[in-house]
């Protein structure tokens, strides 16, 4: 059994208008744009960053807004719900706040003891809060949430697969541990890691696969401290008979990919070097950067690509 391995580092989506993308996690959930900058493979397509204030790992949720992209079909194979921390008692404000801003699909329930306000994104995403007893984690308090209500990073993520074995025991070969069954859902934890450390597989026999789309979430990305535990953790899977890419740079991590039998995308990412590597941590995510392969094309990008403020 692997020890390398922290807990989330991110979880990267897809939607199909960059400017309701920053407003809705910006102003409507109060996180921090951490990095705005462009999709490695198609340098005409933002790729933006949202988390606290330094963009730690556990807490960045990023995103490929493709215009006009048509919106993903729900279903088995991918990741169905992304679930942030917020402080007890603090899902009352929540829910008002959700509902005076618009945000559809809000529903209160309590999963595993805990209490969660489900809610959708802009395309469609399936997000929830829940409510986590002293997080220690510090939010970000300068997106209009204050510390009592501010998110603090990723709670945990839930995937939908038809058969939830081969993938519990890859999870379980990466260090995380069965905590309990429950109506169809086989939560694992991952003990001692960085505050986002619970998964949930939900076992859908009868549902299709999904089809990915606007709302869909590309990929899930597993935190490790550096390249030498990055490395420790490719070799092992390798040796298990995963098929893993070369280490990959990605600017602010680096990073491996390989596809799990449930047919969910998972990265193993670096939590060196940071997101203040091109900025210093005042000015996170103000500035458009690029990538060193693109940054000849700075400006056709720069008149190409939508404006993110009003």
């Amino acid at each position: 059994m692997l020890n390398q391995i922290k807990g989330l580092h991110h979880v990267t989506s897809m939607a199909d208008d960059a400017f309701t993308n920053n407003q809705f996690f910006t102003k409507t959930l109060g996180m921090r744009r951490v990095k705005k900058t462009v999709n490695f493979d198609s340098p005409d397509v933002y790729h933006l960053y949202y988390g606290d204030e330094a963009g730690t790992p556990g807490t960045v949720m990023t995103y490929f807004p493709f215009p006009q992209m048509p919106r993903g079909r729900a279903g088995t194979g991918e990741v169905g719900t992304t679930v942030f921390s917020v402080p007890e008692g603090s899902l009352g404000f929540w829910r008002e706040r959700l509902s005076s801003l618009g945000v559809t699909g809000l529903k209160e329930e309590q999963t595993f003891g805990e209490k969660r306000l489900n809610f959708a994104g802009p395309d469609g995403d399936g997000f929830a809060l829940v409510e986590v007893r002293d997080d220690p984690r510090a939010p970000w308090t300068d997106g209009g949430v204050s510390g009592d209500h501010a998110i603090r990073g990723f709670h945990s993520a839930a995937m939908r697969l038809r058969d939830e074995v081969a993938t519990a025991e890859l999870l379980k070969f990466m260090g995380y541990e069965e905590l309990a069954r429950k109506d169809g859902v086989t939560r694992l934890i991952m003990p001692g890691g960085n505050g986002a450390g619970v998964i949930d597989l939900e076992t859908m026999p009868n549902l299709n696969r999904a089809a990915q789309g606007a709302g869909s979430v590309h990929h899930i990305a597993f935190a490790v401290d550096n390249r030498e535990k990055q490395l420790e953790v490719r070799k092992a899977l390798m040796d298990t008979g995963y098929q893993v890419t070369p280490v990959i740079d990605r600017d602010y991590f680096w990073a491996i990919y390989f596809r799990t039998p449930g047919g969910v995308l998972f990265e193993i990412a670096t939590n060196e070097p940071g997101f203040n590597r091109d900025e210093d941590l005042a000015h996170l995510g103000e500035a458009l950067k690029l990538p060193q392969q693109h940054k000849h094309l700075r400006p056709v990008l720069e008149n190409h690509l939508q404006k993110l403020e009003a």
